[in-house]
């Protein structure tokens, strides 16, 4: 899944298109810097991290947006069972800041949610600004009897539907249902026998 976009602004050398495809296990070290430069250093002790640690993102909904050779944006997204209810959690969406303007993260907004559509999800949550959000079609309609493992903004908890009624009825905690991530094994170097 590759998607070509052009900024909706004059092309300039600054505004070169960039393209949106699938996370590829070589972007882990940009998009980790990326994720770095957008949040912090101390972004692993946020609470929505909670739902990720361990976890491996949602298949096939986990992009990358390239402009010039580089990593300049990324969105990922996690099964998570919202009070009993399947749905995705959306997170972390970051662009370089040297490229905000762009239209990188509507871009990234836009395709991960037509994925996650496409893939008959019902539902994706997000902790973020309302204001940003709600271009997308999220509000906090459906979020007010859930909750996070941790401290968080409750006008912050938002919510869309694909499928109406998804998230009917939805209380109590947000917690992780995706796959583990595989442990990593630690590979020594086989040690010179004397004979």
């Amino acid at each position: 899944m590759t998607a070509f976009w052009k900024p909706q602004i004059a092309l300039t050398s600054k505004a070169a298109p960039f393209v949106i495809r699938a996370e590829r296990a070589a972007d882990a070290v940009a998009r980790e810097a990326l994720l770095d430069a957008s949040f912090g250093e101390d972004r692993h002790g946020r609470t929505c991290q909670r739902l990720r640690d361990g976890r491996a993102p949602a298949a096939g909904l986990a992009l990358s947006a390239v402009r010039e050779g580089k990593l300049v944006g990324t969105v990922r997204l996690w099964h998570v069972s919202a009070g009993g209810r399947p749905a995705l959690v959306l997170g972390p969406l970051a662009v370089d800041p040297a490229c905000r303007e762009l239209g990188i993260g509507a871009a990234l907004m836009q395709q991960a949610l037509a994925a996650a559509r496409a893939r008959g999800h019902g539902a994706v949550i997000l902790l973020g600004d309302a204001p940003y959000y709600a271009r997308f079609g999220f509000s906090g309609g459906k979020t007010a009897a859930l909750s996070l493992p941790g401290p968080f903004e409750r006008d912050r908890l938002l919510a869309l539907e694909f499928t109406d009624g998804a998230l009917d009825g939805a209380e109590g905690m947000i917690v992780p249902t995706g796959a583990a991530l595989a442990k990593r094994r630690v590979v020594r170097p086989l040690q010179a026998h004397a004979a």
